[in-house]
């Protein structure tokens, strides 16, 4: 079972032998891979044209063109649903406390300050190690706290660099 939420509104889907189950109504298509991105559904004998405008599949979520307009679309599985009725969700974007240097290094570049908002996947600093420049991301959400380093400062691995 699956439930997908679409534009704000929610849908439970379950595969069947002929097709799909929404909501407990059959649902039944044919569907053509056109690429990687771009398919062609036919569905009540009218053809729709989709594609995949952008697939993060961490947190399954999806944006996608069908026949020119835009829809939202997140996904849940049956184990994520039992978790969260359980209580126990969890959540992808986890709350960062600190980044430590992975490796020994010179700090070329800091992209943040005290009081950023940082998300998943924002860039952090530049680290050279091993003549390689090695950019840090932020692993999940937060806003920075202390700024434990400057530009041109040797780091040591494992030593804060960063609090949340």
């Amino acid at each position: 079972m699956f439930k997908t939420t679409v534009n704000q509104s929610s849908y439970e889907i379950l595969p069947f032998e002929e097709g799909w189950l929404v909501d407990g109504k059959p649902v039944q298509w044919d569907l053509i891979k056109v690429t990687n991105s771009y398919f062609h559904i036919i569905h009540e004998q009218k053809s729709y044209r989709a594609e995949v405008v952008k697939a993060d599949h961490v947190t399954k979520t999806f944006i996608i063109k069908i026949n020119g307009r835009k829809y939202s679309v997140s996904v849940k599985d049956k184990f994520e649903l039992l978790l969260e009725k359980m209580g126990m969700n969890v959540g992808v974007t986890n709350k960062v406390n600190s980044i430590k240097a992975p490796m020994p290094g010179l700090i070329i570049d800091l992209k943040v300050k005290v009081g950023d908002e940082v998300k998943a996947g924002d860039q952090l600093l530049i680290l050279e190690a091993m003549k390689m420049e090695n950019i840090i991301k932020s692993p999940g959400n937060g806003t920075v706290k202390k700024v434990k380093i400057e530009k041109g400062n040797s780091v040591e691995k494992g030593q804060v660099l960063i609090e949340f």
